[in-house]
């Protein structure tokens, strides 16, 4: 896919292809035109090419007039950590998140530390598209300044989390696999602030990954010998920006995408009480979780602005995505793979139960996930006609279509890429959502 994948909060794109050091110039010049006024933070994660975008990203910053901090390589959340402390105008993440190691990109923070809100990136994208960004004149060129230490304020937030001194009386053995990215440094000093004996797996943040960077089952089976071979007691594995976590048991079993969020909110909810947020392609054991504890629960449109957005609404006690990414606000309005870590070995070291037995009393459901090929202007025409075939569910326009029985949910949504649509099917077994996204992609499929 040779062109830029262009959304609110930033941009994505194959380096040397799409992604030219002209594009990545001229969007922060289009950034910088319309932040706020005063300096603004600048990270990356660990890609080859994440140095080279970065020297074009300041160049259109500098040319704007604006200074920077220079935060280096490191993982997204601790960017937004960075801009609420520095108290910066905005910040800009170097980073194509789990895309394949040929791309790079550019997201977009606010002055609050979260991923800017749609307006906001809706009015850079327009910027950007009608050439709209001022040069300074040579006296008002931008300078930079490197941080110090910018990983140190994130892994502090994080600790004061948890009770730090009762995990680190378990002594637990945790395996992380960075997968070469920017989470490796960050990961290992917040562990063993937790006092972990740490088997640390890609260290080095050179962005050279040893399988593919999404941190899926399969992609993550390699792993798993690794876990037993070395007798740890929980595997965590990150993606290159480190906002997503996936988790491995003792065993070595994946425990999936969507598990992380939910033992993050269970042991939350045992002992706080505020409402949740999570998208709605999120599984529905979370909002069987709120409903246990008795406690409000949101569904946003798909889209971290869209989740912060709807946990700022509503004061959200926490929130996140399904696809590994807890959001604290205690922390920041980012998805944060070090928060999975540190709450879920609290809620190991509290109950004295292995990750297995914690993922076990949760709602048990099976997810499938699919897409099929279709034009955006039969979009409507396919969501109305599944929308009439399945007529015994709750239909709901929030995103796509999404449909609602008590015993599963299905959920199409068209991509704002692609000329495709996104199938999720959601089950208490997988062979019944495995029928039902078959059911949904056999209906689309003869939308002509």
């Amino acid at each position: 896919m040779d062109y830029l994948i262009m959304s609110v909060s930033g941009l994505r794109g194959v380096v040397g292809g799409a992604l030219t050091p002209e594009v990545a110039l001229r969007y922060a010049a289009a950034f910088a035109r319309l932040a706020p006024a005063g300096p603004l933070l600048v990270g990356r994660d660990s890609r080859p090419s994440g140095l080279m975008v970065q020297e074009a990203v300041l160049a259109g910053l500098h040319a704007s007039g604006r200074n920077t901090w220079q935060a280096g390589i490191v993982p997204t959340p601790t960017l937004g950590v960075l801009v609420r402390k520095y108290q910066a105008a905005g910040g800009l993440m170097i980073s194509a998140s789990h895309n394949p190691p040929e791309y790079n990109g550019i997201k977009l923070f606010a002055p609050e530390g979260r991923v800017v809100p749609a307006p906001v990136g809706q009015q850079v994208l327009e910027a950007y598209r009608r050439g709209q960004w001022e040069w300074a004149a040579a006296h008002r060129v931008g300078r930079d300044q490197p941080l110090s230490d910018p990983i140190g304020p994130h892994v502090e937030a994080v600790l004061a989390l948890v009770d730090a001194a009762q995990i680190r009386a378990r002594s637990y053995k945790v395996l992380l696999d960075a997968n070469h990215g920017a989470g490796a440094e960050a990961g290992r000093r917040l562990l063993e602030a937790l006092g972990c004996q740490v088997v640390l797996v890609g260290g080095t943040p050179d962005g050279q990954f040893e399988h593919p960077p999404e941190p899926t089952a399969e992609n993550l089976a390699g792993l798993s010998p690794l876990v037993r071979q070395v007798g740890a007691d929980i595997a965590f594995a990150q993606d290159p920006d480190a906002d997503r976590l996936a988790i491995l048991d003792a065993t070595g079993r994946y425990l999936g995408e969507e598990t992380t969020l939910a033992l993050c909110v269970h042991h939350l909810l045992q002992t706080r009480k505020g409402p949740i947020v999570t998208n709605c392609a999120t599984s529905r054991t979370i909002e069987e979780l709120a409903r246990k504890y008795d406690v409000p629960f949101f569904r946003s449109p798909v889209g971290e602005p869209h989740v912060v957005d709807l946990m700022l609404a509503k004061d959200a006690l926490f929130g996140g995505e399904g696809n590994g990414g807890p959001i604290d606000p205690r922390v920041g309005y980012v998805r944060d793979s070090l928060v999975g870590m540190a709450l879920v070995l609290e809620a190991m070291a509290q109950t004295g139960l292995p990750v297995a037995a914690l993922a076990e009393q949760l709602p048990r459901y099976e997810i499938v996930k699919t897409k099929v090929p279709l034009e955006p202007g039969k979009v409507r025409e396919a969501l109305d006609r599944l929308e009439r075939h399945f007529s015994d569910a709750r239909a709901d326009r929030l995103d796509g279509l999404r449909l609602d029985w008590p015993d599963r949910w299905l959920l199409v949504r068209p991509s704002n890429t692609e000329p495709i649509c996104r199938i999720i099917a959601e089950a208490r077994t997988e062979a019944d959502a495995r029928q039902l996204a078959q059911q949904a992609t056999e209906l689309l499929v003869e939308v002509k």
